[in-house]
């Protein structure tokens, strides 16, 4: 595990990564932009007089403030949603780079199967964290108990998404896919899950995720 981020950070310089990180923050900037105007916009007809003497300065204070609140609540889901766009092409600059044989023989998933597999990953995270709930609900007199309880779902969840992103480009004749056990891959998704908690951080997050992801399964198929 240390050696696959030791190795996906010393990829962050390469053209290809620093490209994807670029269009992915790019867009994540964007989509934050975009909540924060329509808060904005939102803000201005709740206060219908907002020309008034102070309401200007307040609006734009609760767009800042709204901005910022869904950035935090929401940012692990558009960073993922963004790396479902580009996460392919970060798998491809590693295997390229470190892994040539296998990067030319590896099978491209069609639009129906990426669909399928987005789908299964969606149902996947909202049974998890649905079934999560009631012992949340339990743990809220801990105060840190159901962060830490989410946290730990989540790992789970994002150790097997980054995997099987990277194991479906290597499955078999007969389907089977080269994921990591268990205990790498939920490593995997712990470590992602606390550098999506750290600000700036966060915007790496994805990218390095992805690329640590895909020495773990070559790892595992060289075993």
């Amino acid at each position: 595990m240390v050696r696959a981020f030791a190795l996906a950070l010393g990829q962050l310089g390469d053209r290809r990564i620093l490209a994807i990180l670029g269009k992915s923050v790019a867009i994540t900037l964007a989509v934050f932009a975009v909540l924060g105007w329509l808060g904005w916009v939102a803000l201005g007809w709740a206060l219908k007089d907002y020309s008034a003497a102070g309401l200007e300065t307040l609006r734009a204070f609760l767009a800042a403030v709204l901005t910022v609140l869904a950035a935090w609540l929401l940012f692990r889901l558009v960073a993922l949603a963004v790396l479902q766009l580009f996460g392919d092409e970060v798998v491809r600059a590693v295997e390229t780079r470190h892994y040539p044989a296998a990067a030319a023989a590896a099978r491209p998933l069609g639009w129906r199967e990426e669909l399928r597999v987005a789908s299964r990953s969606l149902l996947r995270a909202l049974g998890y964290n649905l079934a999560a709930l009631p012992v949340a609900l339990l743990l809220l007199a801990t105060a840190i108990g159901p962060a830490l309880l989410y946290a730990a779902v989540n790992a789970v969840l994002l150790g097997r998404e980054l995997g099987e992103m990277v194991a479906l480009r290597h499955r078999d004749a007969a389907g089977n896919a080269p994921l990591p056990g268990f205990a790498p891959r939920t490593a995997l998704g712990a470590i992602v899950v606390v550098l999506l908690a750290i600000p700036f951080v966060n915007l790496l997050a994805p990218v390095l995720g992805a690329a640590a992801a895909t020495h773990l399964v070559h790892r595992r198929r060289a075993a």
